[in-house]
């Protein structure tokens, strides 16, 4: 089996944590690594984007590393669009990690098998690393189930799934205007209509929410695991871009378990109870109507300084 490359996307925050853990995994030293810097938007930032460059240049430990960095800032949507596009024209397929992550010490042997095992089932859209912990799961016998959407909180895919991907989103306005459409999108969580909203309006830049409604179109499924094999380190360090806030919703442990793979079925009770688990709180519903009509950034500002 010819191992995937990985590909890792780096901005403002040094990936010791994430490259530490890649280093845990024996496939490492037999794996190429992609690194995508992203470029410094003003002075504020550029000394960050530069240590980070500084860092980048100390890593060993893979078969083969190369180091791709941006003259000006893409963003994140931009950067991944690109840099998936460009590897996986190469090697068919990709694992593809941002800088905030930890993974399990067998990740990369999970990504490697499932990207092989599942390689010829049309119905499979994406490989996900991370698995939320769902009360639904606890009674479940397997170490993989189905969802509706994708994660991109490290995953992986093949070439013929991306690029079948429409990047401009020609359908937004047939999904826009038909319920029983948007009723189905949203059977992986009541935020994707909104997400993918607030992308086609510029509220937002996300490449992840245009990839699943791709997934939703064709009506595909991503393979999860019952226990993650990926911790997101990035709430908290005033680094990321996207995300912010309290991550206890979203904490777990990197499982170093085996996992067994064979063919899956869509369990009804795990869409619905996946669905529930992603479905927006009032707080979070009034951030995006906030991010839509306005007035976003000055309610964080507000909100950081009565909880500070």
């Amino acid at each position: 089996m010819e191992l995937s490359p990985i590909l890792l996307f780096t901005y403002k925050r040094i990936p010791k944590e994430i490259i530490k853990s890649l280093l845990q995994n024996d496939l490492s030293k037999e794996s190429d690594i992609y690194i995508y810097s992203d470029g410094y938007k003003s002075e504020i930032d550029r000394n960050d984007v530069l240590e980070v460059r500084e860092y980048l240049k100390t890593i060993k430990g893979f078969k083969r590393i190369e180091i791709i960095e941006a003259e000006q800032n893409k963003g994140l949507a931009n950067s991944i669009i690109s840099g998936v596009t460009s590897t996986i024209n190469k090697y068919g397929k990709v694992v593809v990690l941002e800088d905030d992550l930890i993974v399990s010490s067998n990740f990369l042997e999970y990504m490697n098998d499932a990207l092989e095992y599942y390689k010829d089932c049309e119905d499979i859209w994406s490989i996900s690393g991370y698995g939320p912990k769902l009360h639904c799961l606890e009674d479940y016998g397997k170490d993989l189930y189905l969802s509706l959407r994708a994660s991109s909180w490290g995953w992986a895919s093949w070439k013929d799934r991306w690029d079948s991907v429409d990047w401009d989103v020609k359908n937004f306005e047939s999904l826009k205007h038909d319920k029983n459409m948007k009723s189905r999108f949203e059977q992986g969580g009541d935020d994707m209509y909104k997400m993918l909203e607030l992308q086609m309006l510029g509220k937002i830049d996300s490449w992840a929410i245009r990839w699943c409604f791709s997934q939703f179109l064709q009506g595909k499924y991503t393979v999860y695991p019952k226990k993650s094999k990926i911790v997101n380190d990035g709430f908290s360090d005033a680094k990321g871009t996207h995300n912010s806030g309290n991550s206890s919703k979203w904490d777990v442990s990197a499982s170093d378990n085996k996992v067994i793979f064979e063919k899956l079925e869509v369990d009804l009770k795990i869409i619905e109870c996946f669905a529930s688990y992603h479905n927006l709180k009032l707080f979070t519903k009034l951030g995006y109507f906030l991010k839509k009509y306005g007035g976003y950034k000055v309610a964080k500002y507000i909100v950081g300084k009565i909880k500070g």
